[in-house]
């Protein structure tokens, strides 16, 4: 019975990771994103992909904190949890991923960027 259970709540999270496409529906979109930062110019903005995703190119003044790190909720652990943090990766998956862990890990304003840098870019937000 234990195995039925845990294979059913697979399923039912693998049903919901794809149906929503990895994209939280309160993803804000690259042109709110902007606006959000511009209006907290001191909140932090975390670019959650790999060190050489970042190396590439990132939003001014963000800080690179890899999701595929095992020590990523340890780094994510120096903000406050009671105030804004932006976080974005290359195309949204992996922001939301670690958006619903900082909310679960007790962060109560995440802001992620639907579309990642690439939707940032396609949009030409300055």
């Amino acid at each position: 019975m234990t195995t039925f259970k845990i294979v059913a709540t697979l399923f039912t999270l693998l049903i919901a990771a794809s149906c929503s496409n990895g994209q939280n529906s309160n993803a804000l979109s690259p042109d709110e994103f902007a606006a959000k930062i511009r209006s907290m110019p001191n909140a932090p903005i975390v670019d959650v992909r790999t060190p050489g995703e970042y190396a590439g190119g990132h939003l001014p003044k963000a800080t690179n904190i890899d999701w595929n790190s095992s020590t990523f909720m340890q780094a994510i652990a120096q903000y406050d949890k009671k105030k804004p943090v932006f976080v974005y990766c290359l195309a949204g998956s992996r922001s939301a991923a670690a958006a619903s862990a900082m909310r679960s890990a007790g962060f109560k304003q995440v802001y992620e960027m639907a579309g990642g840098i690439r939707g940032w870019k396609g949009n030409l937000v300055k």
